[in-house]
């Protein structure tokens, strides 16, 4: 009988579950949507309820679609710095799922700073103070949950953990960990420092494993036997860079998704400067691997929003269009919900700037198509500036990366080759491999390096990209000009 790998990925708008088997193949996939509130401007929360339902459909799916096989584990990769609240006595959940986009604790953030918190924490954490992370987060759900019940706090690989076990394991992975702004990158533990700043009860966090672990044993799970090991959990942006094999130090991935991130390995831990993050990219054997992140808030998610506004009928149809503009054009700055990396700018705005009459439907379809780029760009210069080694390859992943013209606009960009690789499962597969490794199957990273993968090399040419950056860096500047807006208060 073919034995197999269950990974799970769960990202911001859909749960996928893939079938791996031990020579890597992809037996068979399932998905289902997870759906997204907005209940105030910049507030962005899901049901954890929902995702957890969405799981199990997209498991099974998967296993429906599958040939006979045995399940040696389960594998699960997950949207990362969204977090959760239960009930450690009933297991029920006691809030929303805060997403990663959501902006709700920017004042808090805001004041952090300002009482001149964020050199500490950036040393512990790797990771400025922003509303993007999960430990104010965190506070605002203890504040608002039931007074005198014991609680239980996580990302969504402890809520999985937690629902799959049947609520018997309450536990995480490193490379979550180390987004929660709650762990000290150095010491490997939850700081009692970070803890008390940030008002959360070292209590209620999971217990931090490596990401290739036996984290517990499913039960009570429609369609799994019990039994089943949970062999390993990773942040999504972290499985994708090891589904790559990007081992060495240098090498990196751009994940192109609802926002993007752009991670290279390091040698060693690494404080950040420039506006980039240092986060643990992956742990094994009680040894972490760093690695340098810029988190860009919105991404792919510009393009179907502007493909409304022209009316056009699809995105591909966006992307047409804009291949038909000439040199020159306005700029656009997709600060939905304000910038990440390199800039964090909780309120800037999303704009249009150095519009006249003669700017086209085409131009500002390039102008979009364009800051996919653009916010890949100055990343890249913010981690080449400070990488201990030149930057080698770059592999780009996710459903854009599908798209010749979007890669070549971002290899141009940089100035620097790309690699378009054929898989838009690569956080599963990275996650699959983690699992694999933890139970045996393939010996070591020698192994997983080798698995077979496709990959079209994409080499910068020579173009406007100077010109089209200046008109970028102007419209960035306007974004985060000073409004009177009162988002996220």
């Amino acid at each position: 009988m073919t034995t197999a790998i269950l990974a799970i990925d769960q990202g911001t708008t859909n749960s996928k579950a893939v079938l791996v088997s031990t020579t890597g193949e992809i037996l068979s996939r399932g998905a289902s949507p997870v759906g997204l509130a907005l209940p105030q401007p910049g507030w962005v929360e899901q049901s954890p309820e929902r995702i957890w339902a969405s799981v199990q459909e997209a498991m099974s799916a998967c296993l429906s679609q599958a040939p006979t096989v045995e399940i040696l584990g389960i594998a699960i990769s997950n949207q990362r710095e969204s977090v959760t609240i239960w009930d450690a006595e009933t297991g029920k959940s006691l809030g929303p799922v805060i997403s990663w986009q959501c902006r709700r604790t920017a004042p808090v953030c805001a004041e952090l700073n300002a009482a001149g918190h964020s050199p500490m924490v950036l040393g512990l954490t790797g990771l400025p103070i922003d509303p993007m992370f999960p430990a104010p987060k965190m506070k605002w759900l203890l504040d608002r949950a039931p007074a005198g019940r014991p609680v239980r706090l996580g990302t969504i690989d402890s809520w999985l953990i937690h629902c799959l076990t049947d609520g018997a394991v309450h536990a995480c992975d490193a490379s979550n960990a180390a987004r929660s702004q709650l762990y000290d990158l150095n010491r490997q533990t939850w700081s009692d420092a970070l803890c008390d700043l940030f008002g959360v009860p070292k209590s209620a966090l999971p217990k931090v494993c490596d990401s290739a672990a036996l984290f517990g044993v499913t039960r009570n799970v429609l369609g799994l036997a019990d039994g089943t090991p949970i062999a390993a959990a990773v942040g999504d942006s972290h499985a994708a860079l090891f589904g790559h094999g990007a081992f060495n130090p240098g090498d990196g991935k751009v994940t192109f998704g609802t926002g993007s991130s752009i991670m290279t390995t390091l040698p060693r831990f690494i404080a950040p400067e420039l506006g980039i993050t240092t986060t643990i990219a992956w742990s094994i054997d009680g040894k972490p691997t760093y690695a340098f992140e810029g988190n860009i808030l919105v991404s792919a998610a510009a393009l179907p929003w502007m493909v409304e506004i022209l009316g056009l009928p699809d995105v591909q149809a966006l992307v047409d269009l804009a291949a038909t503009a000439g040199p020159a054009g306005p700029g656009f700055v997709p600060a939905f919900v304000g910038l990440g990396a390199p800039h964090w700018h909780a309120d800037a705005r999303a704009l249009f700037s150095g519009i006249t009459f003669n700017t086209t439907r085409a131009q500002m379809a390039r102008a979009v198509t364009d800051s996919m780029a653009f916010q890949v760009h100055d990343v890249f210069k913010a981690m080449s500036a400070q990488s201990p080694t030149p930057l080698g390859r770059l592999y780009a992943d996710g459903g854009p990366s599908q798209n010749t013209f979007l890669m070549q606009c971002v290899a141009d960009t940089l100035g620097h080759e790309i690699f378009q690789c054929d898989a838009p499962e690569a956080s599963a597969l990275g996650a699959a491999y983690l699992a694999g490794l933890c139970l045996g199957v393939w010996p070591d990273l020698v192994a997983i390096a080798a698995l077979p993968r496709a990959r079209t090399a994409v080499p910068p040419r020579p173009t406007d990209a100077g010109a089209r950056l200046e008109v970028w860096q102007d419209a960035i500047f306007r974004s985060t000009l000073p409004t009177t807006s009162t988002m996220g208060e």
